[in-house]
């Protein structure tokens, strides 16, 4: 599918690809991995288009569709469904042609309409929407009542709507909460055509990628399987690569030696030479440099307080604005607590976290906690509030007024930022330098209680496993809020779930837990399929059963008269005009040219899909009739 040869690049005085060559094939799901700053991103734009290489050194099939979600969705007045369903440009085309077309084109359109399942589109879209947050109220309002993530959603179910040939996609599931996540994984699992996916999620990219595309050291090189089997392989590749340079040594040591010890004497002249002409040729062995990732310092507290740490009784915490935002709260967290708080976007898990960490007060009922319990909070929010003028030195300096300069800057280092990071400012740092700094900060005063919302969104591969490793040596409770699922199976030992204006102890799995989301989303699609039939809903003849039927007839109440009246003025609306449109078709017919068979074709086809919608629509007639009989 994706060809790339020999592609050199270089920009803003830096090296990102030099003689990078890959082949990608048909259909794969290819993870793009490399640590934060690599080019990840830089190689998307040249597979895009929007920067140059230079020359032929990217190629696709010359009708290959690329689609990628590279901005959130401008906040236009169009409907959410609707933005979704112009993302499919030949439909949108399609059927906007139909409104101008001659009679002798409609035969044709209708006959493409029908080849590429227009009639699903809707239900598709609703699908996709549904899986990612939107229920159906939300996807009939515009788009301009969205803020900035969602719009991103909304960008990224156009991608998957439009099924491109091609689909790039670049961290994913930094704007999606763990019900998207799992959503999205499963989804990308049966996308039909090429993906190449950037990201960080391990559970992803094991879970969907068939394949592995390393970026490293400005070149590209492809692995087969997913991530777990590309480490084995790498692990593996730099064993081997280190027994050949232990080879490699011991025989240029020899050689050396035999020169060293001969080379002055006239009979073994000869043998010296020819040794050191071998010595000269001997290429070194390339061997795997690992990149040293600095760990995170999450100091424990020194003292444990006494149990319980939080204890919630029947507590309401919301607003002042409005009414609360979650009641009856009855939980209980100890000190060795790591839990893992699960929920959409909207559940109230950011109003539990701010309940927690003392910047919202309970309303009514009672929360208890040790006045000396000290909190550390994360929130991917301070990301975004940061100032871009600030330096790290600053911020330290601030955070640490009585300390010396030299004990700042040792600080900065321990948080993994080199002195020629430490002047630098924070719009010139990278997402995820600035994640690290804050996340060190919020836990430099060794807190009792760490809440992390979102830890990991600008965190590679290896960082995410640095903050692992401190998560389970830091001896206090853990309150994790994250779409990596891989972290939240690795540290939280209890679940919470945040739903229906509270939060209780989940009781199941991770793997429970997406079955659960899964399951959800399919029942979530299935209303909006059904938007243009509620108003004849009273008997539909596809859910099998008729107005006189004694499941029906259980119902204490029905549609009213009116609306039983309008129903079946629409049907008789709708059965004239596909009964008139099988008639223009008939004459079409008639008139078409023999020696056109492919005009004839379309024709056919049009008339037996205008015949089946017929058939559907008198039947609807009729039931519509018979339920509005019974209620006159």
């Amino acid at each position: 599918m994706l060809q790339i040869t020999d592609l050199t690049f270089n920009a803003w005085g830096r090296k990102f690809l030099v003689d990078a060559s890959v082949s990608l094939p048909p259909g794969a799901k290819v993870g793009l991995v490399g640590r934060n700053g690599i080019g990840k991103s830089t190689l998307f734009k040249l597979i895009l288009g929007e920067l140059a290489a230079g020359g032929d050194e990217i190629s696709l099939p010359k009708t290959a569709r690329i689609g990628s979600v590279d901005q959130e969705h401008p906040a236009t007045p169009v409907s959410v469904i609707d933005t979704i369903l112009e993302a499919d440009v030949e439909r949108h085309t399609l059927l906007g042609r139909l409104e101008t077309a001659e009679p002798e084109e409609m035969g044709e359109i209708w006959a493409r309409l029908i080849e590429i399942d227009a009639d699903a589109a809707p239900a598709r879209a609703a699908e996709i929407l549904a899986g990612l947050g939107f229920d159906h109220d939300n996807q009939q309002r515009p788009m301009s009542e969205f803020s900035g993530g969602w719009r991103m959603r909304v960008a990224l179910a156009a991608a998957l709507f439009a099924e491109p040939d091609m689909l790039l996609l670049d961290e994913p599931t930094n704007y999606l909460d763990l019900e998207g996540a799992l959503w999205l994984e499963a989804r990308l699992k049966k996308y039909p055509h090429t993906a190449l996916i950037i990201s960080h999620d391990r559970e992803m990219l094991n879970e969907v990628c068939t394949h592995i595309l390393h970026l490293a050291n400005h070149t590209l090189t492809l692995y087969t399987g997913n991530y777990d089997q590309f480490e084995q392989a790498r692990a593996e590749k730099a064993r081997l690569q280190l027994s050949a340079k232990a080879k490699q040594d011991a025989e240029r040591a020899h050689l050396q030696a035999f020169v060293d010890r001969f080379k002055a004497k006239a009979s073994k002249a000869a043998q010296a030479q020819s040794r050191m002409k071998r010595l000269a040729k001997m290429q070194p062995v390339a061997t795997t440099i690992e990149e040293r990732v600095a760990p995170f310092t999450l100091p424990s507290p020194p003292r444990p307080l006494a149990p319980p740490l939080i204890r919630l009784e029947h507590a309401n915490v919301g607003y002042e604005t409005g009414k609360p935002i979650l009641r009856n709260l009855n939980l209980r967290m100890d000190l060795d607590d790591r839990i893992g708080l699960l929920g959409v976007n909207g559940a109230g898990k950011s109003t539990f976290a701010k309940m927690i960490a003392g910047a919202l007060q309970v309303e009514t009922g009672e929360l208890h906690r040790d006045r000396k319990m000290r909190v550390g909070w994360f929130h991917q929010h301070q990301i975004e509030a940061m100032d871009p003028t600030d330096t790290p030195l600053e911020i330290i300096r601030r955070a640490m007024p009585d300390a010396a300069e030299s004990a700042r800057r040792s600080k900065l280092a321990q948080f993994g930022l080199g002195y020629e990071k430490q002047e630098t400012t924070v719009d010139s740092l990278s997402g995820g330098e600035r994640a690290r700094l804050l996340l060190n900060m919020v836990a430099m005063d060794a807190p009792h209680v760490l809440i992390l919302d979102e830890p990991t969104n600008h965190l590679d591969i290896d960082s995410r496993r640095a903050l692992l490793d401190a998560l389970n040596d830091y001896n206090g409770a853990v309150i994790l809020i994250t779409h990596d699922r891989s972290l939240m199976e690795m540290v939280a030992d209890r679940l919470w779930l945040a739903a229906d204006g509270t939060v209780k102890p989940y009781d199941g799995d991770m793997e429970d837990y997406a079955r659960f989301v899964l399951d959800r989303a399919k029942q979530a699609a299935v209303k909006p399929s059904q938007i243009k039939k509620e108003e004849a809903a009273a008997s539909s003849p596809e859910n099998g059963r008729g107005p006189g039927d004694k499941a029906n007839k259980k119902k204490p109440s029905g549609p009213s008269p009116s609306t039983l009246r309008h129903a079946v003025k629409k049907a008789e609306e709708r059965v004239t005009q596909l009964t008139a449109e099988i008639a223009r078709i008939d004459d079409d017919l008639a008139n078409a040219s023999v020696s056109n068979p492919s005009a004839l074709e379309g024709l056919t086809r049009a008339r037996a899909k205008t015949q089946s919608d017929l058939d559907a629509a008198e039947a609807q007639w009729m039931a519509a009739e018979e339920a509005l009989a019974e209620v006159a």
